[in-house]
């Protein structure tokens, strides 16, 4: 037993052990079988048919030591309350027979959170949910600190979640000495990173290794989506404003260094501006331009 830095609760530190060859064992014992039952119906005196049957039931008994373990399965043992350690090998194998055997399985499980409504880091209320793949990793610490490991770990993923979603805002942030903050819908992988560590350090103490874990679900909040729908249509065509004018700029950029270098028309600056308002007009109009008849007879577009 060993006392956490980081905890006031004792954690029990797992041991390695080794079982004997099941299959030396189980000879052995059928061979201790056969002989009680020769002993025990050769006739002699009463004294002989007592030992005959105390090896039988010893040989009986014995065989309670036998188990089998699967690949990625282990095996506690337990004696008489005391901790003796873990097997991990697969095969078959002969322990003590006093030892109380439990299972525990290292095989890798997924677990899906809730769907959790909390305040991201801008306060807006949005659902959050989680996918989470785990495995038992210390066997002492999952059957001896923790009342039921698939529970703990439920609850403590649930508050990794809301401790990662509530220290990041939903979309785009704002830049903070030149480098952006991350955001829960644009930067998955980093905040996967981020939720996998905060889960692991909750599940420490109940031996659980998180392999990975990802968003599952994220969403603004029913009572502020539509808002939210149309602030983000909004910025949208803000984006799409702003590279329509960039284009445009340099377009008409093109257009009068071209004229300039070729000498098809030398244009004053007042010519130069009407020319630039006219292109602007054209290329940022959303309707197509219609030309302006003048009174005598020459269009303008």
């Amino acid at each position: 037993m060993s006392q956490q830095s980081n905890s006031s609760s004792i954690s029990t530190d797992e041991r390695i052990i080794s079982g004997s060859n099941g299959w030396v064992m189980l000879v052995s014992l059928l061979a201790l079988f056969a002989f009680s039952l020769f002993f025990t119906m050769t006739p002699g005196p009463p004294i002989k048919l007592f030992g005959g049957i105390l090896l039988a039931m010893l040989a009986l008994f014995g065989c309670k030591g036998l188990f089998t373990l699967e690949p990625n399965q282990a095996a506690v043992m337990v004696f008489f309350g005391n901790y003796v350690g873990t097997v991990h090998e697969s095969g078959f194998f002969w322990v003590n027979p006093f030892y109380n055997k439990t299972r525990v399985s290292l095989r890798i499980n997924n677990w899906n959170t809730p769907v959790l409504k909390v305040n991201d880091e801008r306060g807006s209320p949005i659902e959050i949910a989680a996918v989470i793949a785990w495995r038992v990793q210390d066997t002492a610490r999952a059957i001896f600190d923790v009342e039921s490991t698939l529970n703990y770990l439920q609850i403590q993923s649930e508050s990794a979640v809301r401790q990662v979603a509530s220290s990041h805002a939903y979309d785009d942030t704002e830049m903070i000495d030149g480098k952006r903050k991350k955001s829960l819908r644009t930067d998955l992988d980093a905040i996967a990173g981020l939720l996998r560590e905060s889960i692991q350090e909750h599940v420490n103490v109940a031996g659980i290794v998180i392999e990975e874990a990802k968003i599952a679900h994220l969403a603004y909040a029913p009572e502020i989506a539509n808002a939210m729908l149309r602030r983000q249509q909004a910025e949208a065509v803000v984006m799409a404003r702003q590279k329509l004018v960039d284009g445009a700029v340099g377009m008409v950029e093109v257009a009068l260094k071209n004229l300039e270098e070729k000498q098809i028309v030398s244009l004053t600056s007042d010519q130069r501006a009407v020319l630039v308002t006219n292109m602007m007009t054209v290329l940022l109009s959303e309707s197509g331009a219609q030309p302006i008849p003048r009174s005598s007879g020459t269009a303008r577009v």
